[in-house]
C-alpha cells in the first residue's frame, strides 16, 4: 500500500478497503475522506443527473484560473500539495513547498513506479474529471470562482504517470478508465463525488459506464472533502 505524503496541520488516514477495488492510502490537508455505508459510490453515481455534451465552444483553461492557484492559502501552490500528499522519499527545494524528487511507488493508473524530478518530470497531476469535460456538463455557466475551485480541488487531483495520463485526453468513464484494473473502481469512484459535489451533469453513456464499473465493487464508498466550492474572491479566471 502506497503511502501519500504531505498537507498541513491534521491528517486524515483513509483507506478503501471494498470488495473487488482496491485503493490507495490518502491523507493530507483537504484530501478525500471515505463516507457513507456499503455501496455509496453505486447510489451516487445512480443519482447523477443526465444530459448531453454541451458544445465545447468558449473553453480554454484560463476560464479556470491561472494553474495551480494556491486557493487553500497554505504558502504553496495546488501542483506541490498534490505532489507532497501522493508521492513517496519527497525532497525539497528551499523550504517545505517545492517538491524537487519523489517516488510513486505503484502508479494508481499503471501500477508500475515512477520518479518526479524537477523540470523533467514523469509525473502529472491529474484532474480526475478533466476540466473540458466539466466545462460542457455544466461548468460553462458558472462563474469564475467555482470553477477555479474545481480545478484547486485535492478532490479532483492525482499524482500519476505522465505517459499513462495522456492516453486519457478529456475522457470520461464513457470512453477512458485506468489501465491498472485494482483502482478502477477507486477512479470512478472519485468522479462521481466530484460530479455530485460540484452539481455536474454526465451523459447516459459515462452514467451507464460508472454504474457498470461500480457494479463490481458494490461495497465502495464515496469520498468526500476537499476544498470548497467557491475560491478566494483574490482568485480571477480569464
Amino acid at each position: 500500500m502506497r503511502r501519500l505524503r504531505g498537507g498541513a496541520a491534521a491528517a486524515v488516514v483513509l483507506v478503501f478497503a471494498v470488495a473487488g477495488c482496491k485503493a490507495e492510502t490518502k491523507t493530507g490537508s483537504g484530501g478525500p475522506e471515505q463516507t457513507g455505508g456499503g455501496g455509496a459510490a453505486l447510489t451516487a453515481a445512480e443519482s447523477l443527473t443526465v444530459k448531453g455534451r454541451a458544445p465545447k465552444t468558449g473553453y480554454s483553461r484560463e476560464r479556470f484560473g491561472t494553474a495551480w492557484a494556491d486557493t487553500d492559502s497554505n504558502s504553496c501552490d495546488t501542483r506541490d500539495d498534490i505532489l507532497k500528499r501522493d508521492l513517496d522519499d519527497v525532497k525539497f527545494t528551499g523550504g517545505t513547498c517545492k517538491v524537487s524528487y519523489g517516488v510513486l511507488e505503484s502508479d494508481p493508473y499503471s501500477g508500475k513506479q515512477v520518479a518526479y524530478r524537477r523540470g523533467r518530470s514523469l509525473v502529472d497531476i491529474d484532474h480526475m474529471v478533466a476540466l473540458s469535460d466539466a466545462w460542457q456538463k455544466g461548468a460553462k455557466y458558472w462563474d469564475a470562482g467555482k470553477r477555479i475551485a474545481l480545478a484547486n480541488d485535492p478532490l479532483n487531483l492525482l499524482a500519476v504517470d505522465a505517459s499513462t495520463n495522456r492516453s486519457k485526453g478529456d475522457g470520461d468513464t464513457a470512453t477512458w478508465v485506468p489501465p491498472n484494473k485494482a483502482f478502477r473502481c477507486t477512479y470512478v469512484a472519485a468522479q462521481v463525488a466530484v460530479k455530485k459535489k460540484y452539481g455536474l451533469w454526465v451523459t447516459a453513456a459515462e452514467k451507464a459506464a460508472m454504474e457498470r464499473v461500480l457494479r463490481t465493487c458494490p461495497g465502495q464508498k464515496l469520498p468526500s472533502g476537499g476544498n470548497p466550492t467557491k475560491a478566494p474572491s483574490r482568485f480571477h479566471a480569464g
